[in-house]
């Protein structure tokens, strides 16, 4: 359905003016905003500018046309004058202009659904202009086109200063619109960049807790590979005295039926050996399970008098001897820690002294911002292909498997590990070893001491 309503002559800059007019008017009859009527319009108007200014006369057609079943107001700008040679050029280039010329296809270009130019040499140039009329548009027959006709004959004449005037009206009406809308989009954007700092806190946040999953998931899996090897050392170390235990008291009951009294006193005391060795096995156990796990408030140490009552709590063989450094330093730290690393310690170096006159002695220095404390003895000493391994939890090294439950070092390690300091040994050969230690210059009480 093509339907033409209006013709008019290109001559100068006010049928410019009117044609602009009957573009607002037709656009606002077939149901268009304010927007796209002024897009329509100045289309039209750029066209018919480039008309006068390169031909000197030419002609508008409006009309109705239906394309692939929708309707659009047609602007038919023609003229008859040369042509435009690059026409093709200007297409392939979606009529975007290299120069100064060519801004009007240009521009009108931008503004309609459907745009297209027909011109040959010395013919002549046709440029078809359509916008879309919306699919609610008012009733458009051919009755109501008549009425459109009849309607602009009867128009006043054009007073181009009052048409220019209106729509300078008109333009401003629409900046406006669209710096209400500049603002809005202006908003939109500041909501969204504060959207996505949101979204990105809240992906920082999401990595965190994902990071600290993963990380208590494999704390998780070492600790329980550490609580299967606990319950298999445990296990295992635990049946041998109950073994033990559970065949004297079968021995006890013979002997009790043949009233041998000095053979009872002599497997009581065996038992009571066993029986001690699992107290010990189980206290051991008990203090690797809980180093480091409490939060122990610190108090005043005087660790001359901490290490002579930790020496009158030990069984020191008459050919040993332990020697103490006199000027130890006073401390205010946890004393529980000390306590139970120079027990460990001084335990192991008697129990594992195979020298007729055993030596041990316990010094320390100050060096680096630390307190670097050592038990030394000249007892067997430790192969160096096991110095790293006797101080993971149930390792005693070859020559004491029988004898330790290799905890005692690594309740120690524990220990170190809390005070973020350091803990080694050192020894060669068959010439004794060196426990050293590690101990925060921090908690030293008395500065006077340090020398």
């Amino acid at each position: 359905m093509d339907r033409d309503i209006i013709n008019i002559k290109l001559e100068n800059e006010l049928d410019i003016v009117l044609a602009y007019k009957r573009a607002m008017q037709l656009s606002h009859l077939c149901g268009m905003a304010l927007a796209n009527q002024t897009k329509f319009a100045t289309a039209v108007s750029e066209i018919s500018r480039n008309v006068l200014e390169h031909v000197g006369h030419g002609n508008i057609k409006y009309s109705i046309v239906e394309k692939e079943g929708r309707l659009y107001l047609e602007g038919l700008v023609s003229d008859r004058g040369r042509g435009i040679l690059n026409v093709e050029e200007l297409m392939q280039q979606r009529l975007q202009p290299y120069n100064a010329k060519g801004w009007g296809i240009y521009n009108s270009r931008k503004l309609v659904e459907q745009f297209s130019i027909q011109s040959e040499y010395e013919k002549g140039t046709r440029v078809y202009l359509r916008k879309l009329i919306p699919s609610n548009h008012p009733p458009i027959t051919q009755a109501i086109i008549r009425g459109w006709i009849e309607q602009f004959k009867n128009d006043d004449d054009i007073s181009p200063y009052a048409e220019i005037k209106n729509q300078n009206m008109q333009l401003i009406e629409l900046l406006d619109q669209l710096r209400e809308k500049n603002i809005e989009v202006e908003y939109q954007l500041e909501e969204i960049k504060r959207l996505n700092k949101e979204l990105q806190t809240s992906n920082l946040e999401i990595s965190g807790l994902l990071e600290e999953r993963d990380k208590n998931n494999e704390q998780l899996i070492s600790i329980n590979q550490e609580l299967d090897k606990f319950a298999h050392i445990v296990s295992h170390d635990l049946k041998a005295p109950l073994y033990n235990i559970f065949s004297l008291a079968h021995i006890i009951e013979e002997e009790v039926q043949e009233n041998n009294l000095i053979e009872i006193d002599k497997t009581v005391r065996m038992i009571k050996k066993q029986a001690s060795q699992m107290e010990k096995f189980i206290s051991d156990v008990l203090l690797y399970s809980t180093a480091g796990r409490h939060n122990i408030s610190k108090e005043e140490v005087n660790l001359p008098e901490l290490l002579q009552s930790i020496l009158k709590t030990i069984i020191i063989p008459p050919h040993i001897k332990v020697i103490v450094q006199p000027d130890l330093p006073h401390l205010f730290t946890e004393k529980i820690y000390l306590q139970q690393i120079f027990t460990n310690l001084i335990s192991n170096a008697i129990k594992f002294n195979d020298k007729p006159l055993g030596r041990i002695a316990i010094n320390y220095r100050y060096a680096q911002n630390l307190l670097q404390f050592e038990v030394a003895d000249n007892g067997p000493g430790i192969p160096l292909n096991e110095q790293e391994k006797i101080f993971k939890a149930y390792e005693t090294g070859t020559m004491h498997r029988n004898t330790s439950t290799g905890l005692g070092l690594s309740i120690i390690d524990k220990i170190i590990q809390l005070k973020q300091t350091a803990f080694w040994v050192e020894s060669k050969g068959n010439n004794g070893a060196a426990f050293k230690f590690t101990w925060p210059a921090t908690d030293i009480l008395k500065a006077s001491m340090i020398d």
